[in-house]
């Protein structure tokens, strides 16, 4: 959001005398020119001060776990002027009044930096022109600290509780006359400072989606055919109204497109809704269901089959090309050392700890929604769409979502439960099982790259090669199975090529934490690394060397090469003797404006044991870390994100149905297993941009090259369980 003068920000008086301050920004609309007028201003936006000086600020974006709700109010808290410590945070709803509500991206920080500090900043000037008007000084004379007002020539002061009504009174500043703080005067910014929600965490307080309760609610579970797209032909319906504690059960008939490229968000899926007093009750009539379904077409997909494809596809002509740069077949012809790899990786799910669930109330033509969305304007329109509701009559609130890493950018589970309470009439409470979550998931796309490099005989690359064989049809890829033309070395190496070749696919594709590069990243800096050792390089000079010294319109090459010595200088690469069987491993990539950099050490026992003992992660993401305590936990949990899909993750399709159910078979990583990780920020003069993604996709190649420098044996497929890998 971008606050200007027609976006501008609003002030009323609160009932009892407090300050209430909030900032709009219009949206255009599908087709529009000219933002639409701005939507009644409802009292509640941002900034509320009541009358004994309780300052309650408001959190736009929804709450995953990367650290929002603590991040944004902070930024509005250090123009403000307050002690965080007095400081309430509340989560906001979905409405127009706070402009863009979305949680995505890793664009938290970037979108937030100026607006919401601006936000701050103007409050903090009404209130000292309340006071500067109560005393009959100019305003200049004043100053605001500590949730006060003071004058300089005097020992007067005035509490921002006394001053509120007065304040809601006053201009409201020109926000490009604002002059907001120099960095080095920041007193919250850059502050370790923990989450607002660990209180209720620890304590067991109901904050997440899967908490949520209300008078007369009643519980749904809603069974969908094991195969995408696939329809009720008949069920024992008779026989689950009778069991005990159900009150409703129902087949919902409905169609969605299966393939070659299924949509972003398909709809309302066919299957059998229960509503129970409570969800045991509903999940236990729930196995007794008996079911005949028309699985469709997508019954006849195969994992297997798709790598038997993949390959065929890879020694035919590509389907189209995106980059073809210099000749690449002259530069292969009289070189020191070509390559040829074959690189794969599977498909995965989200797999958050709570799985999807949602909340909806249908009364009077209007639909209420309780719910952990990311993206609760696209939800909202989803369910307008499917249900036939004027978007003005839905309702979202915005719940602490138990993780999603971008499940939450889909809204499957608003319309279902939607749907279920427009039938029933009461509060009804949707909650899937986890085996649900998984097998009825939007997967991060897998994908298959067939390679061929050359490095000359100075060991420079002069060639590359990729024929890339993923999801989708011949002009489209299915969702996130996309490859960036751009993606280094494109245009580091003077003869590159990125040719594609596409499958059809009847499966719900989506993004997972940091998409395209959680896959992308392990291809390039893998083959990247086989090319440096062909050419006898050590692979962080090899690396330094490939970057050069170049400008780049659309990649800063100063801050990789930064951040790439700065973790070899704390890593100690090539400066430590190593015990046999132990070695480290470099990568980086620069994703979602963030530049990383890891080195991982590792060690290989017999039985192809694998140890990660630790992680060295540098990044760059500007000038300004606003939370690190937020920081070092979003780059950890990348970390272990990137090792749980390095080892064992993979869901795979048999007749069309996802073989895995649970996380016995698509496992997480172990507190017992987890490396130490030790995490630097590398400071740039530039504005702050996210983490939620960037930490993630250098942590796989990095361990993956570190398997080879123990052991020689290169990595070219993941999980690792499939070449006989566990962890020691």
């Amino acid at each position: 959001m971008r606050l200007t003068r027609r976006s501008f920000l609003e002030v009323s008086t609160a009932s009892g005398g407090g300050l209430l301050i909030g900032a709009f920004q219009a949206q255009l609309a599908s087709g529009q020119q000219q933002p639409p007028p701005p939507p009644p201003f409802e009292a509640t936006a941002f900034v509320r001060i009541a009358p004994d000086g309780t300052v309650t600020l408001i959190s736009r974006n929804p709450e995953i776990g990367q650290g929002i709700k603590t991040m944004l109010p902070m930024l509005i808290a250090e123009e403000l002027e307050i002690d965080w410590k007095s400081v309430k945070v509340e989560q906001a709803d979905f409405d127009a009044k706070y402009g863009m509500q979305t949680t995505g991206g890793s664009r938290a920080a970037s979108n937030n930096w100026v607006p919401m500090r601006q936000v701050g900043a103007a409050t903090r000037h009404m209130l000292i022109a309340a006071a500067a008007k109560s005393w009959g000084v100019p305003e200049a004379e004043c100053f605001a600290t500590n949730g006060r007002v003071y004058h300089k020539g005097t020992d007067r002061s005035l509490g921002y509780g006394e001053l509120a009504s007065a304040a809601a009174g006053m201009t409201v500043p020109d926000l490009k006359t604002l002059t907001l703080k120099d960095q080095g005067d920041f007193k919250i910014i850059g502050k370790a400072t923990r989450s607002v929600d660990v209180p209720d965490i620890v304590s067991g307080n109901p904050i997440f989606g899967i908490d949520f309760t209300m008078p007369g609610m009643l519980y749904a579970v809603y069974h969908k055919c094991p195969v995408f797209g696939g329809r009720v032909v008949s069920a024992n319906i008779d026989e689950i109204k009778g069991l005990p504690g159900v009150r409703h059960a129902f087949v919902v008939d409905a169609n969605v497109k299966t393939g070659p490229v299924v949509e972003g968000d398909p709809g309302l899926e066919a299957g059998i809704a229960i509503v129970a007093d409570t969800w045991w009750a509903a999940n236990s009539a729930r196995r007794k269901l008996d079911v005949k379904w028309d699985e469709g077409p997508a019954a006849s997909q195969s994992s297997a089959d798709f790598a038997k494809r993949a390959t065929e596809l890879s020694t035919q002509a590509p389907q189209r090309t995106l980059k073809n740069d210099g000749n690449v077949d002259d530069a292969l012809k009289g070189n020191a050392k070509v390559l040829e790899a074959a690189y794969a990786y599977p498909f995965i799910s989200h797999a958050p700890l709570e799985p999807r669930n949602c909340s909806a109330l249908f009364k009077d033509g209007k639909l209420e929604i309780w719910s952990t969305t990311q993206l609760p304007a696209r939800g909202r329109a989803l369910v307008s769409k499917q249900l036939d509701i004027p978007e003005q009559n839905i309702t979202i609130h915005l719940l602490r979502a138990g993780g999603s890493f971008g499940r939450g950018l889909t809204n499957d589970y608003m319309v279902e439960v939607s749907h279920i309470a427009m039938k029933v009439g009461v509060p009804v409470k949707l909650v899937w099982t986890r085996e649900d979550d998984m097998q009825h998931d939007y997967y991060r796309p897998g994908g298959f790259h067939f390679l061929k490099g050359a490095v000359d005989s100075s060991g420079k690359v002069v060639a590359w090669r990729n024929h890339f064989v993923t999801y989708g049809d011949n002009e489209h890829f299915a969702s996130s199975a996309a490859i960036n033309p751009g993606e280094f070395p494109s245009d580091f190496v003077p003869n590159f090529a990125i040719h594609v070749s596409a499958m059809p696919l009847a499966l719900k594709t989506g993004a997972l934490r940091a998409p395209t590069a959680n896959s992308q990243c392990f291809v390039m800096q893998s083959f990247i690394d086989e090319l440096a050792h062909a050419g006898g390089k050590d692979p962080v000079a090899f690396r330094l060397e490939l970057l050069g010294e170049q400008t780049h319109k659309n990649y800063d090459v100063a801050r990789m090469r930064g951040v790439l010595q700065a973790v070899a200088e704390r890593s100690g690469w090539g400066k430590r003797t190593l015990p046999k069987g132990t070695a480290q491993g470099v990568s980086f990539h620069y994703s979602f404006q963030g530049y990383f950099a890891h080195v991982a050490e590792v060690s290989v026992a017999a039985n192809n044991k694998l140890k990660v003992h630790k992680v060295w992660v540098c990044g760059d993401i500007g000038s300004q870390v606003i939370n690190p305590s937020g920081a070092e936990a979003q780059v950890q949990g990348g970390v272990i994100d990137g090792l749980s899909e390095l080892m064992s993750q993979e869901i795979t399709l048999e007749g069309g149905r996802v073989v895995q159910s649970n996380y016995h078979q698509h496992q997480l990583l172990r507190l017992s297993k987890t490396p130490q990780i030790d995490v630097h920020f590398v400071k740039s003069e530039h504005d702050p941009t996210g983490l939620g993604e960037p930490a993630l996709p250098p942590v796989i190649p990095a361990v993956t090259n570190a398997i080879f420098a123990a052991t020689g044996q290169r990595i070219r497929t993941i999980p690792l369980a499939k070449s006989g890998f566990s962890w020691a």
